[in-house]
């Protein structure tokens, strides 16, 4: 029971590798609120949860609204009383365009869910974190934030962005009892690709050069032992630290 007795936020939980998260965290004494813009996707999360004997709350967000984002956390400290743990998993693809294809509202709609959403949950809870002295925070990222040629314009800027605030925060927080890490994750079998529409064709395939050089498909789980260790206190002395989770294929 590493998580024993403290309270985790994972958005993005209705399915995939937020879903495999928010299940492994009860698992592990967790008390898990549950959050997605697909309201009755989470409810069934904490049907499973609740039938596995812990404890879960569903909370529909719209992570790249201030004001929903706001509220999931105040809905969180008035069901749980605190925030020690907040894993920034939701996000969506672009459609590979480039930059010379990239509408502004797919890029500003692809920042905003993938990149303003982590700075707007992680500046909610910070306070908390500061007055307790102790808070963890697991952005789930991406390839694409370490490399040009994992997905398009959009998506390869709000993952890179992510990674950049990922160690800002570890860096600024790192003497107050507060650690943020993220997991740069290959390709892992989840339903993010429902997410892409008018998919470039110039762009896929020059992404998709890079496809071959990849080892295997990842599950949800294999991401979420990495977020299991990332919030336990077996990570104490990792702070600011970007996981590859790809079987290798940034290794190349």
């Amino acid at each position: 029971m590493r998580l024993e007795g403290k309270v985790a936020i994972v958005t993005g939980a209705a399915s995939g590798m937020g879903k495999a998260i928010a299940i492994l965290y009860a698992k592990e004494g967790a008390k898990v609120v549950a959050s997605d813009i697909n309201l009755d996707g989470v409810k069934e999360t904490v049907k499973e949860i609740e039938e596995n004997g812990g404890t879960g709350l569903a909370v529909k967000t719209n992570v790249a609204s201030e004001e929903e984002v706001n509220t999931l956390v105040d809905q969180t400290v008035e069901a749980f009383g605190t925030v020690d743990i907040l894993v920034n998993n939701a996000g969506i693809m672009d459609g590979f365009e480039p930059i010379g294809e990239i509408s502004t509202d797919r890029f500003e709609r692809v920042l905003a869910i993938n990149t303003t959403s982590i700075m707007l949950a992680s500046r909610k809870v910070m306070p908390i974190f500061l007055e307790k002295g102790y808070g963890v925070i697991v952005n789930n990222t991406s390839a694409a934030g370490v490399q040009g040629a994992r997905g398009g314009a959009a998506y390869t800027a709000s993952k890179h962005a992510a990674i950049g605030l990922t160690k800002n925060t570890a860096y600024m927080y790192a003497q107050k009892g507060i650690r943020a890490n993220a997991i740069a994750t290959g390709a892992v079998e989840t339903n993010i690709a429902s997410s892409m529409t008018n998919i470039s064709e110039f762009g896929a395939a020059r992404q998709g050069v890079g496809m071959p050089l990849n080892p295997r498909f990842g599950k949800p789980i294999d991401i979420a032992n990495v977020a299991l260790f990332l919030a336990s206190d077996e990570s104490s002395f990792v702070n600011g630290a970007v996981i590859a989770a790809d079987a290798g294929w940034t290794a190349y």
